[in-house]
């Protein structure tokens, strides 16, 4: 079992990569967990969009 983490400032940008990822992909999806957190800095607030796909090969 093998794990692959994402983490972008953007959704599209997570969408791409993890296309990306899934274009050459041979093996078998266990799982994929989403995550999204928001922070204030001042007064910007940063977005951080990650997933972790499970899978084997």
């Amino acid at each position: 079992m093998k794990v692959k983490i994402f983490d972008e400032a953007h959704e599209k940008d997570l969408e791409l990569a993890i296309n990306a990822f899934l274009d050459d992909f041979e093996g078998e999806i266990i799982d994929i967990k989403y995550q999204v957190s928001v922070s204030v800095f001042s007064e910007e607030q940063i977005y951080c969009f990650s997933a972790m796909i499970v899978y084997t090969k």
